[in-house]
């Protein structure tokens, strides 16, 4: 039996693959699958900075077909610039992906407006990527849990993991709200809580907490291409026409036990508004009918962790540092072949250990300034 605790979707993701493969697994997640950051992000599926980039470019068109529940996948992105700043921002993002050989191609505000009608005068251009895309957050995560529980996998809710009981230098159980389960390998996808879950078994895993917010608007009529961001937002148009978009700043803050902070909006959201409007001046009559407040963790480098510890050694930790949505099925496939045979065949997750932050000191908080503020 192999344990995972966490049901975000890289938990379930690798539940996915495992259960395919024909292992026995059980998700163990302390509130709703897939009810925090990974049903409530930007959908965006496009990561050329990750050494998963190739295997999440492969996997996307497939997802639908591979879980036999929709995705809501859709190709491609456009990324609007409001100035020339901007512009060279995205077009230094882009090379990571067209050095690599994908395709990208730059856009005039004339070219651009004709396939967002909604971009106005304060666009300098913009640049369509050729590859990439975007997907429902909540549609996908749906669509793993169901896929894992149809390949005869197990998945417990409101199931709070209490520890991880060890024996002979292997992992023997985990201990839940609902008693124990026998394991013979474990991975920890917790999100911000897997900190605290590696902390008895000897490992320091650094991640900060944060809160981060959306915004969702009225719907609008659908455009052809729905996964349209810039000025500092991340986000998609759904299918039924609304919009959806976050993008910082953080508040950090600092967990308290095994429970999740209450949802709470704060002058962020206004800042969204603000910059959508910016990105979108024609539509500035739109209202919006909804957020969300939810809680990410955040690696000191901002990079993912993905490694199978040497002690206990059928442990394997994962944490997205907010990136987990859009690599989910290239992470979940590599976690799976952690677990399995402690190693990945195809991508090279050695810069994704954890021993790289060895020498971090205790205070790296501190000095990047992410404490959590005073309540």
């Amino acid at each position: 039996m192999i344990v995972i605790v966490g049901g975000g979707v890289t938990g379930l993701s690798t539940a996915f693959w495992l259960a395919r493969d024909g292992h026995p697994v059980t998700v163990v997640e302390k509130g709703i699958v897939g009810w925090e950051a990974s049903g409530r992000n930007g959908g965006g599926c496009t990561h050329p900075y990750s050494p998963l980039f190739r295997e999440e470019q492969r996997l996307w068109p497939m997802m639908d077909a591979l879980l036999e529940h929709p995705t809501e996948w859709r190709p491609h992105r456009l990324k609007v610039a409001l100035d020339d700043g901007q512009l060279d921002r995205l077009w230094k993002s882009t090379k990571l992906a067209t050095d690599q050989g994908f395709e990208a191609q730059m856009l005039d505000r004339a070219t651009m407006r004709d396939l967002v009608p909604w971009v106005g005068d304060n666009a300098v251009g913009g640049i369509h990527w050729r590859y990439g895309g975007h997907a429902n957050p909540q549609r996908t995560s749906q669509a793993y849990a169901w896929a894992v529980e149809r390949l005869g996998g197990r998945i417990l809710q409101h199931t709070a993991v209490r520890g991880i009981r060890v024996q002979s230098g292997r992992a023997v159980a985990v201990e839940t709200s609902a008693g124990e389960i026998g394991c013979d390998a474990v991975v920890i996808a917790a999100g911000p809580h897997t900190a605290a879950l590696a902390a008895p078994l000897g490992h320091r895993v650094p991640m900060a907490p944060a809160r981060v917010e959306m915004i969702v608007t009225e719907p609008l009529p659908p455009i052809a291409m729905g996964g349209v961001d810039g000025n500092g937002l991340y986000g998609r148009q759904t299918l039924r026409g609304n919009l959806a978009y976050g993008g910082g700043p953080h508040e950090w803050i600092d967990l308290d036990g095994e429970g999740t902070p209450r949802p709470v909006n704060s002058p962020v959201v206004a800042s969204l508004a603000r910059r959508l409007n910016e990105l979108f001046p024609r539509l500035g009559h739109v209202r919006v009918i909804r957020s969300w407040g939810g809680i990410v963790e955040n690696t000191p480098d901002g990079r993912p962790i993905l490694d199978r510890l040497e002690d206990p050694g059928n442990v394997v930790v994962a944490s997205m540092s907010s990136v987990g949505f859009g690599l989910s099925p290239a992470t979940g496939r590599a976690l799976a072949q952690l677990v399995l045979q402690g190693r990945c065949d195809f991508a090279d997750l050695s810069q994704l250990k954890l021993s790289r932050f060895g020498n971090l000191p205790l205070d790296w908080r501190s000095r990047q300034g992410w404490d959590a503020l005073p309540v």
